[in-house]
């Protein structure tokens, strides 16, 4: 019997590995990329929307495209304002309507907030309030100027309850979903160790519905101007929708465009607001930020 002796696997010559990628070498790329990169700061970008159509809106009254009658030029509004602000017809509007808005809002939070809760925590609440809130909810809150009027008559009083009215529905249905969509098995495990039902409702359930209230106060703060915009249309006295009614009257569409910059500057400065109030109060929750 022979025996083959193996046959010996002739191997290729084996060169060398290259060495590994210097870092020097990977860092001067990625540096020469990413200086040819220009980076724009967030604030610019942000700001980059209004101010073009504020440039834009300007070349239009300056060419004439824009006639005068139909739309007063942003130099025009600013020289109103200045006027305005100078006689202070314009700081006493704001002082009145901010006044109004603030009373107005108070009420419909302090509803809203109750009625949340009780909706919110309890079954009972939920089948009592719940639909009627619904109901409610679909009636146009603006129709019922005309029975506020028959109600509180044209004072101060309808006006109030007009802003407090479109302050409540959108309070309350973003706190009463950010209590209904706590977790259940947090709540769960709350209970296992041994938080009662106050424990639980004040460490569990109401900061996981915080989220769902502060996006409902915002909803809340730019519905209270928007519904003052309607309110002060009441037989106002005093306000920026009084200033508003007085320039229709005489086709002054500076001081309308005046005003409705006036409404929207205090509406985006109560946003702002309420943003670093949500960046301090929902520090301890990762969120999403958006790609880069």
């Amino acid at each position: 019997m022979t025996t083959k002796t193996p046959a010996t696997a002739v191997l290729p010559q084996q060169t060398a590995a290259p060495g590994p990628l210097t870092p020097g070498r990977v860092t001067l790329r990625g540096t020469a990329k990413s200086g040819r990169r220009l980076t724009v700061p967030r604030s610019v970008r942000r700001s980059a929307g209004p101010v073009g159509l504020v440039l834009l809106w300007f070349l239009t009254s300056a060419t004439g495209v824009l006639p005068e009658s139909v739309l007063a030029s942003p130099v025009d509004v600013v020289r109103q304002a200045v006027e305005l602000t100078r006689s202070g017809e314009l700081p006493d509007a704001i002082a009145a309507s901010g006044r109004r808005a603030a009373i107005g809002f108070l009420i419909g939070a302090s509803v809203a907030l109750t009625l949340s809760l009780l909706a919110g925590l309890f079954r009972l609440g939920e089948d009592v309030i719940d639909s009627s809130m619904g109901m409610f909810r679909a009636i146009p809150w603006v129709g019922l100027i005309p029975l506020f009027i028959v109600w509180f008559g044209i004072e101060e009083t309808p006006k109030i309850a007009l802003v407090a009215l479109g302050v409540t529905y959108p309070l309350y249905f973003n706190i009463y979903g950010g209590i209904r969509s706590t977790d259940a098995q947090l709540v769960e495990a709350a209970r296992m160790m041994g938080l009662g039902r106050l424990g639980l409702i004040v460490y569990v359930i109401l900061p996981s519905a915080l989220p769902g209230a502060l996006v409902g106060l915002r909803y809340a703060l730019s519905t209270a101007w928007l519904a003052l915009v309607f309110a002060e249309q009441i037989n106002a006295d005093a306000g920026i929708g009084y200033l508003m009614s007085n320039a229709q009257q005489y086709f002054r569409t500076d001081v309308i465009v005046l005003c409705l910059v006036v409404y929207a500057l205090l509406g985006l400065a109560c946003d702002f607001a309420v943003r670093i109030l949500s960046r301090r109060l929902l520090s301890w929750r990762a969120n999403f930020e958006g790609e880069a």
